[in-house]
């Protein structure tokens, strides 16, 4: 990970916590809005995620119905024994999966199911949505465990001083 300000992202992330919290309650909204994507592409530019897969090996995606059905079928299983090898239901009813790190998740830290990878992993960190402003909560505990979120929230903070 490229740059001075990815430098000790994790300690910085944890300590201006309540900063980031602040800025997310006040933002310009539409102003955010059109700053995010520019910020978003720039951040994978400098983060590679394979060398992190932080999100892959500690959080669990929600699996919403299309994504067991396209995974399922890919993987050339049945639905039923699909959710009953990979996934259990979390608090939230939501399907999850059953242990960390994701099961899909190789060695090199590259996806066996990437290319039909469930929804909220192709979203995931949400840093081109408007999920950044609208889920605060959310965004705060990226900020903690992936780079990307934590580059772009700080370049949004830098930029509307």
């Amino acid at each position: 990970m490229a740059g001075d300000l990815l430098h000790n992202w994790q300690k910085k992330s944890g300590e201006r916590r309540k900063l980031y919290k602040q800025f997310l309650a006040r933002a310009d909204k539409n102003k955010t809005l059109r700053q995010l994507p520019d910020l978003h592409e720039e951040a994978f530019e400098k983060v590679d995620c394979l060398a992190c897969a932080r999100c892959c090996k500690s959080f669990s995606p929600r699996f919403k119905t299309p994504d067991v059905k396209r995974i399922a079928k890919v993987m050339g299983m049945r639905e039923s024994v699909f959710i009953e090898t990979y996934l259990r239901v979390d608090e939230e009813g939501d399907f999850v999966v059953k242990s960390s790190p994701c099961p899909f998740l190789g060695a090199d830290n590259h996806c066996s199911v990437y290319e039909d990878r469930p929804s909220d992993c192709r979203r995931f960190p949400y840093t081109d949505e408007d999920v950044l402003i609208k889920r605060p909560v959310l965004t705060l505990k990226n900020t903690e465990f992936c780079p990307i979120t934590y580059y772009v929230i700080e370049k949004l903070m830098a930029a509307q001083r």
